[in-house]
């Protein structure tokens, strides 16, 4: 995790974009704190957020992701920026 923590660091921010490609959130830093996963960022550039993952709900992305997206999922850290 202090891995993800440092590449989020030195690239700056991760981006996560509407379907009409405006900014949505910016996350600048995902930690660990006790059990859970703690996302800081902003939403539409402008409103700070703190948001905390449960253990729980990483479970779940396998109950709304497929195996096929789950493998598409992986394969973008080799992929290129479009």
């Amino acid at each position: 995790m202090e891995r993800l923590l440092i590449e989020l660091r030195k690239r700056g921010f991760m981006k996560l974009y509407a379907k009409d490609n405006s900014d949505l959130m910016e996350v600048s830093r995902i930690y660990p704190e006790g059990n859970n996963l703690i996302v800081e960022g902003t939403i539409m550039g402008a409103m700070p957020i703190r948001a905390v993952v449960k253990p729980s709900e990483v479970r779940r992305v396998f109950s709304v992701m497929s195996l096929k997206t789950l493998f598409f999922a992986a394969t973008m850290l080799f992929r290129g920026t479009r």
